[in-house]
């Protein structure tokens, strides 16, 4: 596993460096494949943060921690992605076929252009992954975002969206290419 260490306005010591390697590392026995731990550490008010993101062969598992010590964080941030990793195991090797992430797309750039009321604060690009509807609803879970872009295999690779609906379902919004 490769680690990546940060502070928000937190020095990252080499004994927490350590620390936080030697208990994320165990997750990685639950992998067949090389993963990459991203680990954000800060403290505020008494309050320290440990936001823990792997990503594994296409999949992403966050989880973020607040407790009034920091080993203690990673120590709950640890058992959270377990519980996800575990939780949801038998469920991704039901649903997803062997290199089914290997294919990449990229988004197109943006305009420079934007009138002044539509001041883009944040860009990010992404990889938009093959998948059937129910494994892009366990990545948004797993993400803990409202909506998931994704190209739907049940529809020839058409690009899509799952979002979380008010009334606690989900909806899927594919492109079409009529004006209907």
């Amino acid at each position: 596993m490769t680690f990546t260490f940060t502070g928000k306005k937190y020095e990252v010591y080499d004994e927490l460096r350590a620390y936080a390697e030697k208990k994320i590392g165990k997750i990685d026995r639950l992998f067949r494949t090389e993963s990459d731990a991203s680990v954000t550490f800060s403290a505020a008010r008494g309050r320290c943060t440990c936001e823990v993101t792997i990503r594994n062969n296409g999949m992403i598992y966050r989880v973020s921690e607040v407790t009034s010590d920091m080993f203690a964080s990673i120590d709950s941030a640890v058992a959270a992605i377990e519980r996800q990793v575990r939780k949801n195991k038998t469920r991704l090797e039901k649903r997803l076929r062997e290199g089914a992430f290997e294919r990449t797309a990229e988004l197109p750039p943006e305009e420079d252009e934007e009138p002044e009321e539509y001041k883009i604060v944040r860009e990010k690009r992404f990889s938009i992954k093959p998948m059937m509807p129910e494994e892009a609803i366990l990545q948004l879970d797993l993400l803990g975002h409202e909506f998931f872009a994704f190209r739907n295999e049940a529809e020839d690779g058409v690009f899509a969206i799952v979002y979380k609906r008010k009334n606690g379902g989900y909806g899927l919004i594919s492109a079409s290419d009529t004006d209907d």
